[in-house]
């Protein structure tokens, strides 16, 4: 037999240097080490929440309610114009002999702007007025020579009446009648001739007159484009060598406004623009008139719209872009909330409980709620205009529901109308989070 010495050793030796057989992993003490710090946290985690998120009585902002005056608005954008302005031009071909004004200058209706070189304009003139002497020359030949015409036809009549028809003969008298017939046709036509050549004539001292281009308003002149030396071309059009401006103490703005908005402007609302060369400054404007006739730029519609400006102290200039804000509604006395009341509902509330039950402990956060419980009544519902809402107000120290019309709302603040409104009321707009657990 072997003696069990060594087999003791062999073990020994085994454990000292870790190749004998492992235990299972219930015998070692890590892995339940482990499992219990995991537990702990957990258990810790879920009730530091819990404990968190558990508030006291709910906190809720409120605001005062009170009567204001609500004004809705529109916003467009356009350019301020002179409320005329007229383009000088010249309609006769020429070269600019002097050009009597510049840009900025004040012109008054007649002044004289620009000459044109006259030279060839009064030689025209000259051609047609002696033309006008050689056909009032002809015609009084021609009224000469009816006048012989008629006097030897009545000559012949009377030595035919005397002599009984036997002198002159019938050839003779027709022959005297025709001449004078003859007569009276060239009279009638170097008459024509005459009336043609005087038409001429006063066209070509029109065109004289015109090559000194004058005012037609008083007012300023915005552009220049004419220097002396110029060579005016006018084929199918005048050309444009002058812009004036009419009074530019009173400017239009020209604005276009969006369909979606275009329903709420009329003729005769006050309105307010800005510049941006008048930084802090507003305008006062009135709408003088709103089209009919659309405007399509990139798939936007919109309506041009006037305005009447005042420009007493010449700050604004034509060409300026401006913000202009349409006064498109107003409600005065009137009952105002902020939009945020219209949009708030307590959790308990939308979760189907009472607003007093909000938070609730454990076991109400372990219950199922249905589906968007607790989210905020949409914006779409609350906000139609003419529609009923809810309010929740503060009476007693507790939440209260409240229904009220919506009347007028510009974004900010809605016009609301109801029996039980009372100033001062205190109107719920949100509810702060709890210091709790903080």
């Amino acid at each position: 037999m072997n003696s069990p010495t060594p087999r003791t050793e062999d073990a020994s030796l085994d454990q000292l240097i870790g190749t004998g057989p492992a235990r299972p992993w219930w015998r070692r003490p890590w892995p339940w080490l482990l499992m219990a710090v995991v537990v702990a946290l957990g258990v810790g985690g879920w009730a530091w929440k819990s404990q968190a998120t558990d508030p006291a009585a709910p906190r809720y902002v409120t605001t005062p309610l009170a009567r204001g005056t609500l004004t809705v608005t529109v916003t467009a954008n356009g350019t301020l114009e002179p409320t005329r302005s007229v383009a000088v031009g010249s309609e006769l071909s020429g070269t600019v002999a002097r050009v009597h004004a510049d840009v900025n200058d004040t012109v008054r209706k007649g002044q004289l702007l620009v000459e044109l070189d006259t030279a060839k304009l009064r030689d025209a003139v000259a051609a047609a007025r002696a033309d006008l002497t050689a056909a009032q020359a002809r015609r009084r030949q021609s009224a000469a020579t009816v006048a012989d015409a008629r006097t030897a036809l009545s000559r012949q009549e009377k030595i035919a009446s005397l002599s009984d028809g036997q002198f002159p003969s019938r050839a003779e008298l027709d022959t005297a009648r025709t001449t004078l017939e003859k007569a009276l046709a060239d009279e009638a036509a170097t008459a024509a001739a005459v009336e043609q050549v005087r038409a001429a004539l006063s066209t070509a001292e029109t065109n004289l007159s015109k090559a000194a281009l004058r005012s037609p308003i008083d007012g300023v002149v915005l552009a220049r484009n004419v220097e002396p030396g110029y060579a005016v071309a006018a084929s199918l059009q005048a050309v444009t060598l002058f812009t004036l401006a009419e009074d530019l103490r009173h400017l239009q703005l020209s604005v276009n406004v969006d369909e979606a908005d275009v329903a709420q402007v009329r003729v005769g609302q006050p309105a307010q623009f800005t510049v941006a060369a008048q930084s802090g400054r507003s305008y006062p404007a009135t709408i003088t008139r709103v089209a009919f006739g659309s405007r399509i730029t990139d798939n936007v519609v919109t309506y041009t719209t006037l305005m009447r400006v005042d420009n007493a102290d010449l700050s604004l200039r034509p060409g300026m872009t401006a913000t202009a804000t349409i006064a498109a509604n107003e409600r005065r006395d009137a009952w105002l909330v902020p939009n945020s009341a219209l949009r708030y509902t307590p959790a308990a509330a939308a979760a189907g409980g009472s607003p007093s039950a909000a938070g609730g402990g454990i076991v109400s956060r372990l219950m199922p709620r249905p589906p968007g419980a607790g989210a905020a009544r949409s914006a779409g519902t609350q906000n139609r205009p003419g529609g009923e809402a809810t309010l929740w107000v503060i009476r007693n120290g507790a939440p209260q529901e409240l229904r009220v019309r919506k009347g007028l709302s510009d974004g900010r603040q809605t016009e609301i109308s109801g029996d039980a409104l009372a100033e001062g009321m205190l109107v719920i707009t949100g509810q702060a989070a709890s210091s709790r657990g903080r």
